[in-house]
């Protein structure tokens, strides 16, 4: 059984991977506003409770994927600032050596198997990882992100309707966070959103995405029961992006109101919710939190700093790890 000390030190870690999330997301917004980073990128803040939710609940060997939205992903599996932002900006000490970029930013030794780009392109990688675990014997568990966009997406239900037939542990979860690009999610995804897993027989569950607890609970029990052998789940949290679909989309009062933007940021914030428990419960205090929140916040300004004055790859690398065939 777990003591009261344990559940203090699990909820500091959840606090700080989602302080650590954002903190990341405001530099990396920074960047791009200064024209020191190439090419766009997809804030994950407002989001930070589903991946710290699920991914306190793995091992280091289970595995992720990752959205075009998937800073937030890579950070909450154990990710490095340095690496990352050495990444987004191109340099060789990143994840890929430069060469992927905030869309494709992975981090395999800590189980994540990639961002993509393309909405539900992860869908059969993170089958494929469940499949290897299930014929391996290892007992890992797949985790594959997604969000209510991807719903369109055919390859989702093709790898769904495998996953089902051969009982796979894996998780898809999937971000509500009620829009794709600029478009409400009823007026794109006809009938239950719920529905579409359990089609295939899939046990699906609604949870909010706000609340890093009930998001921790619920993946906790799911990952005991796949590695058992019951996957494969489906899980729908309900959460909001705060900025726009891309650090690009600034005014976007045109598909939704500023009104509704300050509701979720003010009375829906998992950050500011979780650090409010944390405090009337008297598990932390708000100094502490707030030393916290300063020391992460620095580790963030030195990692962009370090990672602007890292080298760049040799021009030798241009062919080094890409696989192509004429």
């Amino acid at each position: 059984m777990t003591n009261k000390q344990d559940n203090r030190d699990s909820y500091i870690q959840m606090f700080k991977q989602m302080v650590r999330i954002r903190a990341f997301e405001e530099q990396a917004n920074q960047l791009y506003l200064s024209a020191k980073m190439p090419g766009l990128t997809h804030m994950y803040v407002g989001q930070e409770a589903v991946a710290v939710g699920i991914c306190e609940a793995l091992t280091p060997t289970d595995k992720i994927t990752s959205t075009h939205r998937g800073h937030g992903h890579c950070v909450a599996k154990g990710a490095d600032f340095k690496h990352m932002f050495c990444e987004l900006l191109g340099k060789l000490e990143g994840y890929c050596r430069g060469k992927g970029g905030s869309m494709h930013i992975a981090d395999q030794a800590n189980g994540n198997l990639g961002a993509n780009a393309i909405v539900g392109g992860s869908a059969g990688i993170a089958t494929g990882a469940a499949l290897t675990a299930k014929q391996l014997g290892t007992k890992d568990v797949a985790v594959c992100f997604f969000g209510d966009g991807a719903l369109g997406q055919g390859l989702l239900y093709e790898t769904m309707n495998m996953a089902a037939l051969w009982k796979l542990p894996v998780i898809y979860a999937c971000e509500n966070n009620l829009y794709g690009e600029y478009t409400k999610v009823e007026e794109m995804a006809a009938g239950e959103l719920m529905g579409r897993a359990k089609g295939f027989g899939i046990e699906s569950f609604e949870v909010d995405g706000q609340d890093v607890l009930a998001v921790n609970n619920l993946t906790q029990e799911l990952v005991e029961r796949a590695r058992k052998g019951d996957g494969p789940f489906f899980m729908l949290l309900n959460t909001y992006r705060y900025h726009g679909h891309h650090v690009g989309d600034i005014n976007r009062e045109y598909y939704r109101s500023k009104d509704e933007e300050k509701l979720w940021r003010s009375e829906r914030d998992p950050i500011k919710n979780f650090s409010d428990m944390l405090i009337k419960k008297k598990i932390s205090s708000a100094d502490e939190l707030k030393v916290i929140e300063q020391e992460i916040e620095k580790d963030a300004e030195e990692a962009v700093n370090y990672a602007l004055e890292a080298p760049w790859p040799d021009v030798s690398e241009v062919d080094m790890h890409v696989f192509a065939s004429n």
